[in-house]
């Protein structure tokens, strides 16, 4: 690849992939580019668009504000940007999202358990108990 900064772009969203077929969506891939209704950079990450972001120099805003508008181009409720962390590897980037984005994300995670804790308070406690195990 003759530019640089695309190859680690590129290189960036294999990676990020990778780990999510292996962590959390076997289906992940990335999405080819739609120019100004693109949908973000890959697809599979739960109720998400995702912005792959590996820069030298990290504008929080910018990326935000992309993620949020390919949510809504892709049908997503949620946006977010997973940057890279410089010198580590894929598990010690950042999720990154505003805080109304997260606030409604926390409130579904909220209502969510509290159907589960009402419907079927066995799973409810099995469920937590392994994701504070998790921890």
């Amino acid at each position: 690849m003759a530019n640089p900064a695309k190859a680690k772009g590129t290189a960036w969203e294999s990676a990020l992939v990778a780990y999510l077929r292996e962590h959390h969506n076997p289906g992940a891939r990335r999405n080819a580019q739609m120019g100004r209704l693109d949908i973000g950079d890959i697809d599979g990450y739960y109720l998400h668009a995702l912005e792959a972001k590996a820069e030298k120099t990290i504008t929080l805003s910018s990326y935000i504000a992309q993620a949020n508008r390919e949510a809504v181009h892709a049908g997503q409720p949620y946006g977010c940007a997973i940057v890279k962390r410089r010198m580590k590897g894929v598990a010690d980037g950042y999720v990154v999202r505003d805080v109304a984005t997260d606030v409604r994300l926390m409130n579904r995670l909220k209502d969510a358990e509290e159907i589960l804790r009402s419907i079927a308070p066995t799973v409810y406690e099995d469920f937590d108990q392994r994701h504070r195990e998790a921890a």
